[in-house]
């Protein structure tokens, strides 16, 4: 028995990680050099200015990506969910800060082992390739979102992004979902302000698209259909 194998085919995340389409022999060299490692809520996985030491799939939980402004405050630039790669490849020193905002599961790897792999792998290039596609794509998304769309509409997409990387998907109608940042991260990260996301959380929840929980950040979303229109996406 493969016990190298046998852990990445029973790892939960296979088929959405970039490890997902290789084959055993392709998969063999990543796994040798990967090991788990958990990390409490607020834990820091890696600074802003450190050696850029390690990358990582995270197998489960949510992290933050930050990065400084220029008058030193922390500006969310990125969400990282269960299946998601970690880290910034081909850099000695690491821009951005990744902070666990839920238990973390992660299947870590060191950066240049990793990378060292990368070069064997054409299946595993064309598959970060791939990942960094989309990542692309959906910063350019954010900034349109910034740019053109007003609150009840970045605040609906922010919802339904956090809907579809939900683990709890419902039943497509409702899902129960958890912000995992604090209504001020919000605000910061979708261009708004305190006061907005909260005006327009209540109006949401008075239009029947949503139902608050109190004292937590759980949030149902009872009408998808409602909140989609909210989003202009249709």
């Amino acid at each position: 028995m493969d016990m190298i194998i046998d852990r990445c085919r029973s790892c939960v995340v296979r088929e959405n990680a970039i490890c997902g389409g290789l084959t055993d022999p392709e998969l063999r060299p990543l796994s040798a050099i990967g090991r788990r490692r958990s990390i409490a809520p607020g834990q820091v996985l890696s600074w802003a200015g450190d050696a850029n030491l390690a990358c990582a799939n995270l197998v489960s939980g949510i992290l933050k990506v930050t990065s400084a402004t220029a008058d030193g405050r922390e500006q969310i630039v990125g969400l990282l969910f269960g299946g998601d790669f970690v880290g910034q490849l081909f850099a000695q020193e690491a821009t951005l800060t990744v902070t666990a905002l839920t238990e973390c599961d992660l299947c870590l790897y060191p950066r240049e082992r990793f990378e060292d792999v990368l070069r064997g792998s054409h299946a595993l290039e064309h598959a970060l390739l791939r990942r960094t596609m989309t990542s692309l794509n959906d910063a350019r998304e954010r900034m349109l979102t910034l740019g053109k769309r007003g609150a009840a509409e970045r605040i609906a997409g922010f919802l339904l992004d956090l809907a579809r990387r939900s683990e709890d998907e419902g039943d497509g109608r409702r899902v129960a979902i958890q912000i995992p940042i604090s209504r001020g991260d919000m605000a910061d990260y979708l261009g708004l302000t305190i006061e907005t996301v909260s005006r327009q959380l209540t109006r949401f929840r008075g239009l029947g698209a949503i139902t608050l929980a109190k004292g937590g950040r759980r949030i149902d979303l009872t009408d998808m259909a409602a909140l989609r229109a909210l989003a202009d996406i249709g």
